[in-house]
């Protein structure tokens, strides 16, 4: 019985966050958001009762109780905050992506997206007291095929192999951030919030890198005993700043990166241009110290993303080609060898070839409906059969998770996403004229598809799209964007003051 509850809850949950997207906005669609926004919890505290973390707390529940209290009176509050001052609300989501709270209890430990997950509870009460639009917006490709993905994954993690994985995935990730979506695709993207975006993500970032800094001058991380270890055993050292993990925190600088890029490719205020360019530099001495090799790889893609907007796309593509191309020589023939084995490559990789050519076994086995979400490890501990198994058992390949938990079925609304998005974002952008869109837009936008290529890029080395908000923002944004371009028949992003997300 508990068992069929937790898997109605979860699909109710995964079907009202898609309700959110799909539906116009005003009664109905805030019933939707509050009740994914209350489900969301609920089922991770029922799928979660008897865990380390839960027991503690059942055990001290004037504790549990003081932190229900304390959360409920910051969530109402910033509520009443972002009703008052509506452009909070878009910045705070942004300020919040990459803050991860780590929960310490019965000796283990979980860094959750609490400040953003209070973020996005507080814009969806904020929502409902806020009139509905003059006009209503009709959802988009992009908004169909995501909520598509989202109901989906909730329907496949009902076989999964490890259905608390999958419900995990659902509750921790894509019911908020399908809320997230929605509110910050019904803003009005003007070129104040915008320019106010900019200079928030620039600051933080530099605050992270002034962290990261101070961890590789002094040699020591504030968290982390597993890359503290690494750090031991190499002859460099990684900073990972307030992130948990180098490589989040490198995708974070490139992502970043090739923002501020965009902007400084078109801008035309001189003193804007020298203090991103300034900006730019100190980036790029962060990303250094994080040692990020798939961080490098998605900022060089984005790059590349930039100059074919500003310059040719033939002449980049070329350019792109011949940059594989040698990479692909040094590779080969690193060492003089002039060989290379796939366990060579599985060691110059950390274990990458081994979780691939796992992952593609797994999918071979059940190509249609895979293992379901959430699934890879359990199923590649327990159905791979070739020994050489790689001591990792979590995927670092967007595409072979997919493949792998939930075979062709789910590999196809993955891969329709992600054309939809990138059909969205770049529609116009190469054929943009005098009379087109105002000049912060057409930057806005390239900005946004230059970033969504370079984090697309760094999930196939090291996954997490959808674990990570800023693949929701900028789909959000983007989506936004492209709805406000001149002669676009939904015009109402440019003529709303508020946010109508209710």
């Amino acid at each position: 019985m508990n068992d069929f509850l937790s898997g109605a809850g979860l699909v109710i949950a995964a079907a009202c966050a898609a309700a959110s997207i799909l539906l116009p906005a005003g009664r109905t669609r805030s019933a939707a958001m509050l009740t994914a926004l209350v489900l969301f919890p609920v089922l991770i505290l029922g799928d979660q009762w008897h865990n380390h973390q839960i027991v503690e707390l059942r055990h001290h529940e004037a504790k549990a109780a003081v932190a229900i209290v304390v959360g409920v009176f910051l969530v109402v509050a910033l509520a009443a905050v972002f009703r008052r001052w509506p452009v909070l609300m878009p910045l705070s989501i942004i300020g919040a992506l990459p803050f991860r709270i780590p929960l310490e209890s019965g000796g283990e430990t979980a860094n959750l997206l609490v400040p953003l997950y209070v973020v996005i509870g507080a814009g969806v009460l904020a929502a409902m007291f806020l009139p509905p639009p003059a006009e209503k917006r009709r959802p988009r490709w992009v908004a169909k095929t995501l909520a598509i993905f989202v109901v989906l994954y909730a329907l496949q993690a009902l076989y999964s192999e490890d259905y608390s994985k999958g419900l995990q995935e659902v509750c921790f990730f894509l019911v908020p951030f399908t809320l997230a979506y929605i509110l910050l695709r019904e803003l009005p993207w003007d070129r104040r919030l915008l320019v106010w975006a900019l200079i928030l993500v620039t600051g933080e970032a530099i605050a992270f890198v002034l962290i990261g800094s101070v961890e590789y001058l002094s040699h020591s991380l504030f968290w982390n005993d597993a890359v503290i270890r690494s750090n031991e055993f190499h002859t460099y050292f990684r900073v990972n700043s307030v992130f948990w993990d180098p490589n989040i925190y490198g995708r974070y600088l490139a992502l970043v990166l090739v923002v501020l890029t965009a902007t400084v490719m078109w801008i035309r205020e001189r003193r804007a241009f020298w203090l991103l360019s300034g900006a730019i530099l100190l980036l790029w001495l962060g990303l250094a110290q994080t040692f990020s090799q798939s961080s490098f790889i998605a900022l060089l893609a984005g790059l590349a993303v930039v100059a074919a907007l500003r310059w040719s796309w033939r002449w980049t593509l070329g350019v792109v080609v011949v940059g594989l191309v040698g990479a692909a020589l040094v590779v080969l023939f690193v060492g003089g060898s002039g060989k290379v084995t796939w366990d060579k490559f599985n060691v110059d990789t950390s274990g990458r070839s081994h979780l691939i050519s796992g992952g593609a076994e797994l999918f071979s086995d059940r190509p249609l409906w895979g293992y379901g979400s959430g699934s890879f490890q359990k199923a590649y501990t327990n159905h791979l059969k070739t020994e050489k198994k790689a001591p990792v058992t979590i995927s670092h390949t967007e595409p072979i998770t997919v493949a792998s938990e939930q075979g062709l079925i789910g590999l196809a609304a993955y891969l329709a996403l992600v054309v939809v998005s990138l059909w969205t974002m770049a529609a116009g952008l190469w054929a943009r004229g005098p009379d087109r869109d105002p000049m912060y837009v057409f930057i806005a936008r390239a900005a946004i598809l230059a970033a969504f290529v370079a984090l697309l890029v760094h999930t196939m080395a090291y996954a997490g799209f959808f674990q990570d908000p800023i693949t929701w923002v900028l789909m959000a944004i983007g989506a936004s964007l492209a709805a406000a371009r001149s002669g676009a028949p939904d015009r109402t992003v440019r003529t709303a003051t508020v946010p109508d997300a209710a």
